[in-house]
């Protein structure tokens, strides 16, 4: 009996450890492969969306900054000729009706008085 344990009452034979293969219904096992296969399909075709989705809502933004940048850059050339822009007088005045780009934020307005004010000590 020194090869063989005796654990509680049992005999025990040496050899693999772990659980044994049983004896699995080969057909049950394709077909919970087959739904993961499903289910992991499924996930990953969310997950492209979502990523498209904030790829598209990125770009958007890419374009939104890159047209108020060219309208900074038109102010400025107007404003190197001499000319104030209607934009920048209504910012000055406070005046928030008379600018034709209704997008602009109250902090951008306080940012552009401010860099006007001190623009306007030094021309």
């Amino acid at each position: 009996m020194d090869e063989n344990k005796m654990v509680a009452g049992k005999v025990k034979k040496p050899g693999k450890r772990g659980r044994k293969p049983a004896k699995i219904d080969l057909k049950a096992k394709l077909e919970r492969s087959r739904q993961s296969a499903r289910e992991c399909r499924a996930r990953k075709k969310l997950r492209y969306q979502y990523l498209e989705e904030l790829v598209s809502s990125k770009e958007r933004a890419i374009c939104a900054l890159r047209e108020e940048l060219e309208m900074y850059k038109q102010w400025c050339s107007a404003m190197d000729q001499g000319k104030i822009p209607s934009e920048i007088k209504a910012l000055l005045t406070g005046d928030d009706q008379k600018i034709p780009q209704g997008g602009s934020s109250t902090k951008t307005s306080k940012n552009n008085k401010n860099s006007m004010s001190s623009s306007n000590g030094q021309g």
